[in-house]
């Protein structure tokens, strides 16, 4: 169907054939899912979205997407055989949801700019979620520094901040020096807890920054992927294997590949 045809009617197929899955005479191994057996899917696909994005690959993305969309009406699916909501209904509270908190697009309300549409978002759901703390809206199975990120900014909206970056850059300082200490005195769990002041610290210094930790660690894993896959490559290239390359060659070898790198 042409792009511009396209509405979201073929939602209607995907529901169908999960219904026929998890019908009496349906999959064998769709039936016998549930919401917990679920959970590791719906985050694995997340991921691998999230993959398909950093390729740049349209045809990959469009079929991550499929697969997410296929956990969210699997898992409706069974919502609706324990009676709780269904499909339809996932449709309409994000729609009503959506509706609500752009009022300046569905309501005729004036704004000036993004900071404001952001302002008027975090106020229209303090309203809706007038109950919950400042941080209850921060899900604790997100990865940890995507999670530290959004406790950061969270925080932040009731100023609990640095008003400055450099005051998330010293704090970086203060941490290390309390995990440098932790390290001397042996105590395994004071350096845990030191290590994870640390990480929150780094956080803090790219939300202050305006970056993405998760994207900046993923870089880091990537070329740092790249170079030890590049000096297998030299070692193999010289009858060698990098596990029997002492401490000095290992150095020199990796100095060799980021040089090469630097080029």
């Amino acid at each position: 169907m042409a792009l511009a045809d396209q509405d979201g009617r073929r939602l209607s197929r995907l529901v169908a054939i999960m219904q026929r899955l998890l019908a009496p005479d349906g999959c064998p191994w769709d039936r016998e899912q549930s919401l917990q057996t679920l959970r590791p899917y719906v985050i694995e696909e997340a991921h691998e979205v999230v993959d398909a994005i950093d390729t740049g690959s349209p045809d990959d993305l469009r079929e991550e997407l499929g697969d997410l969309l296929l956990q969210i009406v699997f898992q409706s699916e069974l919502a609706r055989a324990q009676g709780w909501f269904g499909p339809d209904d996932v449709v309409d509270a994000i729609c009503d949801k959506l509706i609500r908190r752009h009022p300046h697009v569905f309501a005729g309300e004036k704004v000036s700019g993004t900071a404001e549409v952001l302002a008027n978002w975090e106020a229209i759901k303090a309203v809706e979620k007038k109950d919950r703390g400042v941080l209850d809206g921060v899900p604790k199975a997100l990865p940890a520094l995507l999670r530290a990120l959004r406790v950061g900014e969270k925080a932040a909206r009731v100023g609990f901040d640095w008003p400055e970056p450099a005051g998330a850059r010293a704090k970086v300082d203060e941490e290390l020096a309390e995990l440098d200490a932790a390290i001397a005195s042996g105590d395994a769990k004071a350096i845990e807890s030191e290590l994870g002041d640390v990480f929150f610290a780094l956080c803090s210094v790219a939300r202050k920054q305006e970056l993405d930790p998760e994207a900046a660690l993923r870089g880091t894993l990537d070329r740092f992927t790249e170079r030890v896959r590049a000096a297998e490559a030299i070692a193999k290239s010289r009858g060698q294997d990098l596990s029997s390359l002492g401490p000095a060659a290992l150095d020199q070898l990796w100095n060799e590949v980021k040089a090469t790198a630097a080029k």
